[in-house]
């Protein structure tokens, strides 16, 4: 039996209205933030090879073995719906030869789909805006990702709604060590541990660390950390990162149970996490990741990054950017018809929002005007067109005055009419 055909596919939605003004204000300030951050943008193809996430995101990822939207296409390749956008922006940037440029600093948004249970701020189509920066090894990278991060959220009024969270995750050696620790001792107590993490620590045992099984917590809470067993040179890396921000007063706190399941990631790890949306409560996460690039077939560069739902932050705005106010143009009679329409574009091509009824008297088109919450109603008729005037409705005040149409776009911009 077919769906019926009038309602979204569940875990989708369509945006319209507040929905979408709340959706564009973040996508809109992270790109105009990417840019004063000297960072290029970046779109990438919403299908790619399934192989790109099985090498990225790891066979045994909860991502790849159930949520991927994957299918064989009519040619016999294994197509994948883009679950994330970091493995797509590194492989466009290897086969882009952008990597001439580095390091190189990119950002993009878009849509991306897994098939997981629709929650509050998750859905199986949702968004993300991202930054990736690669080829750069210093930690000045990863101090200005996270600032990069915060900034954004500052802007979007949010900056009080969250913590910074911060871990290292050592280098490659260091991990190994850890690994060996973490299972030795997870192993003991395995009886404790939810199915799904004795699973994790068969596979990948630092995905324990981050289970939100209570049983798994307590286990955790008493595990060895990461951060007791770096070598030197992790330490190292990651005093400076800490440094850097304390001198920059951006407040954080470590979080030993901050990781990242696969190899490739290494060094810092953080989270924006926030408690207004319930247990889910990450808004941006990001990581260094010098060995991604390496596992998909590419040069052994570097790389760090972060990602942001859109819907999540929407979500935590205060208030929705307000509808546009437009100007609505209303002909009096059919002889002023084509003036209007000749008045609308003029003021269209200035800049302003204008609306032109399609037809009817211009008591329905002053009706009109209010539904759509005009802020003035342009109205000419005989009289108008005689004299080279128009008449302005302020239909806040209901003050109505006549205006000489050479002076119309200065008046209306003294009286703040909206352009864009």
């Amino acid at each position: 039996m077919s769906a019926p055909t009038a309602r979204p596919v569940r875990g989708t939605r369509d945006l319209f209205g507040e929905v979408l003004r709340r959706h564009r204000r973040v996508v809109e300030t992270a790109r105009s933030l990417a840019l004063r951050y000297a960072f290029a943008e970046i779109e990438t193809p919403i299908l790619e090879f399934t192989d790109l996430f099985a090498r990225s995101l790891g066979e045994g990822s909860d991502v790849v073995s159930k949520e991927m939207y994957s299918f064989t296409d009519r040619g016999g390749d294994s197509i994948t719906l883009r679950p994330e956008g970091t493995a797509a922006v590194v492989r466009a940037a290897m086969a882009g030869s952008l990597l001439q440029l580095r390091p190189l600093k990119l950002f993009y948004h878009g849509p991306m789909f897994r098939y997981e249970r629709p929650q509050k701020g998750r859905l199986r189509q949702f968004h993300q805006v991202g930054v990736e920066v690669l080829g750069a090894a210093e930690p000045a990278a990863d101090v200005e990702c996270i600032l990069m991060g915060r900034h954004l959220l500052e802007e979007l009024g949010l900056g009080e709604a969250v913590v910074l969270e911060l871990n290292s995750l050592g280098n490659l050696e260091s991990r190994r060590r850890y690994r060996e620790v973490l299972v030795s001792y997870l192993r003991r107590r395995e009886g404790e541990l939810s199915p799904e993490s004795r699973v994790r620590l068969q596979r990948n045992p630092l995905r324990v660390l981050d289970s939100k099984d209570a049983g798994d917590r307590r286990v955790v809470a008493e595990a060895p950390r990461l951060t007791d067993h770096l070598d030197e040179e992790s330490r190292r890396f990651f005093e400076e990162v800490c440094d850097r921000l304390d001198s920059l007063g951006v407040a954080y706190r470590i979080n030993p149970h901050l990781v990242r399941g696969l190899d490739y990631y290494t060094h810092t790890a953080f989270e924006f996490t926030t408690d207004r949306l319930g247990a889910q409560g990450a808004v941006l996460a990001g990581g260094r990741y010098d060995g991604l690039m390496a596992a998909l077939g590419g040069p052994d560069l570097p790389g760090i990054g972060w990602a942001a739902g859109v819907e999540r932050l929407a979500m935590l705005l205060s208030e929705a950017p307000p509808a546009p106010r437009p100007l609505a143009v209303i002909p009096v009679g059919e002889e002023a018809e084509g003036e209007a329409w000749r008045l609308a574009q003029e003021l269209r091509r200035a800049g302003f929002v204008v609306d032109l009824a399609y037809r009817g008297r211009a008591g329905q088109r002053m009706k009109r005007a209010d539904r759509l919450g005009c802020r003035f109603a342009l109205s000419l008729g005989g009289d108008e067109l005689a004299r080279g005037t128009v008449r302005l409705r302020d239909l806040d005040s209901g003050e109505e005055r006549e205006i000489a149409r050479d002076e119309l776009a200065d008046t209306l911009l003294g009286l703040g009419a909206e352009r864009r």
